[in-house]
């Protein structure tokens, strides 16, 4: 290492991280990265979808540097809601997303997270793999700077820490406790080899399109969370993750769940010949809105994983990742110009998340996992509904159709009242800090007609 102070140390080189890096980098700030690591990516784990907006918005046009690690630019999005022997799919594929610039790719992190951090290099960051950062230095109160693990103390005028879920910097200094079980997930993956060849037929792929499954139902034995599938060039992407704590309460093993998973009638199938390559698990922040600590600090920000930067309803973490890293590092730009390092001056870090599709996007979705938890009925018992339904409708058996709606609907009401099925889904559309109210419903629907109208 170079020096000894600098303006800018990262802690942790994942998107949050590098993009951060990158960027004060850019703006000429002396930067400083360490990752715990053996190497940028050695222990990170995603499925991974990359979005092209918020890479893009840090290295324009990154998808037309041939050392990018990207494997395949996806077309087509599909959803399956599963019972034990069915699946009900939704999907959408379109052509427009053949046309550059992508709206997302799958990446493999290990490739990607070392290529990303080559970028940072590029831009004049110093980054480090193999150190452990121990504890932050402080001075009256305020950050100056990190020790590592070794014992060699660096300084700098901010520290952002992207250090993953259950930062222990944040925790330091009291920014966060440690994480509930039910603020985090627990997420089980394997990388299946499979040749390309077999990947373009089984998925109905042309060139370097790729496919996304999001799995829910029975898939997860009554918890909440979901398994997914990705394409990558010569491989496939499959996993699951519940939330820890209904691990917990269920005493199924997570590798349990996946091997249960992949034998999943419909599951197998894609699945089939594909050879284990790789197989990880890891904690992902789950709390969201509801479990965001504060950002900053004196000399201090925080970013990423980390803060539970994260929307599970959209499978989206690592875009929000990067831009917080981003805007984390613009905010140390902007505070190093006028020499004001103070949590005052760094809470323009917050203003920027909240002008951003961050927060909105976390506040809209804050509520969600609440009300399923609170009736875990929406997992449990719809889904087979659902697909018994389906099965009864499309099954030809020389009743009439009149005779086989019938059938449906009594099935439905003896499993579900009517009564209760309209409390699911008024449940569903309220929030939970308000009292319910017809009006409120009203505005519901309205809200609801008016989202589709635009569409």
């Amino acid at each position: 290492m170079s020096d000894d102070k600098f303006d800018v140390i990262v802690v942790g080189a994942g998107p949050a991280g590098i993009s951060a890096a990158i960027t004060a980098a850019k703006a000429g700030l002396n930067v400083l990265v360490l990752e715990r690591g053996e190497y940028p990516g050695a222990k990170n784990v995603q499925g991974a979808v990359l979005y092209t907006k918020n890479l893009a918005d840090i290295l324009p046009e990154f998808w037309k540097d041939p050392a990018c690690p990207l494997e395949r630019y996806i077309t087509n999005q599909n959803v399956l809601i599963t019972s034990d022997d069915s699946a009900v799919q939704a999907g959408f594929r379109s052509d427009k997303w053949v046309n550059e610039p992508h709206n997302c790719y799958t990446i493999i992190r290990v490739k990607f997270d070392q290529w990303y951090a080559k970028q940072a290099e590029a831009a004049g960051a110093q980054v480090y793999s193999g150190v452990k950062v121990s504890k932050l230095l402080q001075k009256d109160g305020k950050v100056i700077g990190i020790e590592t693990s070794e014992g060699d103390q660096l300084m700098a005028d901010v520290v952002i820490a992207c250090d993953g879920v259950n930062s222990m910097l944040a925790q330091s200094i009291g920014l966060i406790d440690e994480w509930r079980p039910d603020e985090v997930a627990l997420g089980v993956k394997e990388i299946l080899s499979l040749p390309r060849e077999r990947i373009q037929d089984r998925f109905c792929l042309e060139g370097n399109e790729g496919t996304t499954y999001e799995i829910f139902g029975n898939i997860t034995k009554g918890m909440l969370g979901y398994a997914f599938l990705y394409t990558n060039r010569d491989s496939i992407s499959f996993g699951v993750g519940c939330k820890l704590s209904h691990f917990q309460q269920s005493k199924i093993a997570p590798y349990d769940l996946l091997d249960a998973a992949k034998k999943h009638p419909v599951i197998r199938r894609y699945l089939q010949d594909a050879k284990t390559m790789e197989y990880s698990a890891h904690l992902i922040p789950e709390g969201g809105y509801h479990s965001l600590p504060p950002l900053y600090a004196d000399g201090f920000m925080l970013a990423g994983d980390a803060a539970q930067m994260i929307n599970p309803t959209h499978r989206e973490g690592s875009n929000l990742a990067m831009a917080a890293g981003m805007f984390a590092a613009q905010t140390a730009f902007e505070a190093k110009q006028k020499g004001d390092f103070s949590k005052a001056a760094l809470s323009a870090y917050q203003q920027k998340i909240e002008k951003s599709f961050i927060m909105p996007d976390l506040e809209e979705h804050k509520d969600l996992e609440i009300k399923i938890e609170k009736n875990m009925d929406l997992v449990r018992v719809y889904p087979e509904l659902v697909t018994h339904a389906l099965h009864e409708y499309f099954t030809v058996d020389g009743r009439s159709k009149k005779d086989i709606q019938r059938s449906i609907l009594r099935r439905v009401l003896k499993t579900r009242s009517a009564r209760n099925i309209m409390k699911d889904v008024f449940g569903m559309m309220k929030r939970p800090d308000k009292k319910p109210s017809f009006w409120g419903f009203i505005k519901d629907i309205w809200k609801m007609r008016s989202f589709f109208k635009g569409m």
